[in-house]
């Protein structure tokens, strides 16, 4: 219910929650967000594996300047978000 969903394709980072996805672009090696350590209302601390790297790498996602180009309610949109997680299908 208050879960959101973070995810990765190719190119593209996601951002799932109540019924609305978020896709941005993020960088050509990633392969994979493995887990999150923190949210914080919009700001995402994960670890990530990219291609050309053995080991994971801490990565930081700030959503804000994403809704805000969208022009969304950034307060009525994350506000309910109590936690983050990772799926791939």
């Amino acid at each position: 219910m208050n879960t959101a969903v973070l995810s990765s394709f190719d190119k593209y980072t996601t951002f799932s929650f109540g019924g609305k996805t978020l896709t941005f672009r993020t960088c050509n090696g990633l392969e994979r967000y493995t887990k999150v350590l923190q949210w914080d209302d919009g700001y995402i601390e994960v670890m990530a594996k990219y291609k050309h790297k053995d080991e994971e790498i801490e990565e930081y996602i700030d959503l804000i300047p994403v809704l805000e180009g969208l022009y969304m309610d950034k307060e009525k949109f994350l506000a309910p978000i109590k936690e983050v997680k990772i799926e791939y299908a």
